[in-house]
C-alpha cells in the first residue's frame, strides 16, 4: 500500500512515542526492582542481625546451665554446712601400698564468698601427728608444731602419691572455674558401670587454684561426679580421678572413695577414703593462722 511522506512521518513519529513510553515503563519497572532489591537487602540484613541477637542469649544460656551442672555436682562432694569427716589417702604401685596417711578434715563455708574454708589435722603416720593445714580464702597455710612455725604452700604441691594439697581441701568448683558443656558422652565409672554425662570443661579463674583447667564427666540422672582429668597450664595430663562408692552421708548420696591415676604412669595409683561424716561447729577462730599453736586435738 502506497503512503504519502506525511504520514509515514507521522507512522515513524508514533511509533517513537511508543518506544520511548515502552523504555519509560521499563525504566520504571527497574526502578521498581531496585527499590525491591533493596527492601529485600534491609529485611536480610535485619534478619541476620535478629539471628546474632538471639544466638547471645542463647550462648549465656549454654553458660549458665553448665555452672549450674557443675555447682549441682558441688553439692553431690560437699555438706552445704559446716562439717567434719576422716581423709585416708593411700598410694600404690603395681597393686602394693606403698605409703597412707590419715586426716581429719574441719570445713565451713564463708558466709562472704562461699567458698570452704578448712582445719586439717594430720593424724598418721606419728611423724606427722598434729601438724595442721589452713586453708582461708586462697591461701594455704603449714603449721608444724615441732617448730611452732607456719609457711604458706602451694596447693599443687604434692602431699601423697598423686594427691596435691588441693585436693583434700574442701572446695565449690564452680566458683574457682568457668564450666563450658562440651557434650554428653557414655563413660565407665570407678566401678566399670556406664553412665551417661554431661562432659564439662574447666578453666581456672584464678592462678591460684589447684589445676590449670579440668575435663570432668557427670551423671546426667543424678549429678553425681563420676570422672575428672586433671591438666597442667602447658596441657599436660597430671592425674585422672574416678569418683565411686557412693554411700548415704549427711543427707545426700555422696563419693566415699576417689581413684586417682597417675598422668604419665598408670602403676602408681593413689585412693582417697572418706569416712565418719558429721555435721560439726567449727569456730571461727580455728580458720585463722594466728590460732594455729594454740589448736588442741578433740
Amino acid at each position: 500500500m502506497f503512503k504519502s511522506p506525511q504520514a509515514a512521518k507521522m507512522s515513524a513519529g508514533v511509533r517513537l512515542a511508543i518506544t520511548s513510553t515502552c523504555c519509560a515503563s521499563m525504566g520504571t519497572r527497574l526502578a521498581l526492582m531496585g527499590t525491591c532489591l533493596a527492601v529485600m537487602g534491609v529485611c536480610l540484613a535485619l534478619t541476620g542481625t535478629c539471628r546474632a541477637g538471639a544466638d547471645v542469649p542463647a550462648a549465656a544460656d549454654s553458660a549458665d546451665q553448665a555452672q549450674r551442672i557443675l555447682a549441682a555436682s558441688d553439692a553431690i562432694r560437699n555438706p552445704n554446712r559446716s562439717f567434719g569427716l576422716t581423709t585416708t589417702l593411700t598410694e600404690y604401685h603395681n597393686g602394693r601400698e606403698t605409703d597412707s596417711n590419715t586426716l581429719q578434715i574441719y570445713a565451713k563455708a564463708d558466709a562472704n564468698g562461699g567458698q570452704y574454708r578448712n582445719l586439717i589435722r594430720f593424724v598418721a603416720p606419728a611423724r606427722d601427728a598434729n601438724k595442721l593445714m589452713l586453708k582461708n580464702g586462697n591461701d594455704l597455710w603449714f603449721y608444724d608444731p615441732s617448730s611452732q612455725a607456719s609457711v604458706r604452700i602451694s596447693p599443687r604441691q604434692r602431699l601423697l602419691g598423686q594427691a596435691a594439697n588441693g585436693d583434700v581441701v574442701t572446695v565449690n568448683l564452680a566458683m574457682d572455674y568457668k564450666a563450658v558443656l562440651t557434650g554428653e558422652e557414655d563413660v565407665d565409672d570407678g566401678e566399670r558401670v556406664q553412665r551417661h554425662c554431661h562432659r564439662l570443661a574447666l578453666t581456672a579463674v584464678s592462678k591460684e587454684v589447684t589445676y590449670d583447667h579440668i575435663d570432668m564427666w557427670i551423671d546426667v540422672s543424678n549429678s553425681h561426679p563420676t570422672k575428672a582429668k586433671f591438666y597442667s597450664e602447658s596441657g599436660q595430663l597430671l592425674k585422672t580421678a574416678y569418683y565411686r562408692r557412693y554411700q548415704r552421708e549427711l543427707e545426700v548420696e555422696r563419693p566415699t572413695e576417689t581413684v586417682i591415676i597417675d598422668g604419665l604412669d598408670r602403676q602408681w595409683v593413689t585412693i582417697m577414703r572418706y569416712a565418719d561424716y558429721a555435721w560439726r561447729d567449727v569456730p571461727d577462730g580455728w580458720l585463722q593462722r594466728d590460732y594455729l599453736p594454740h589448736f588442741k586435738p578433740e
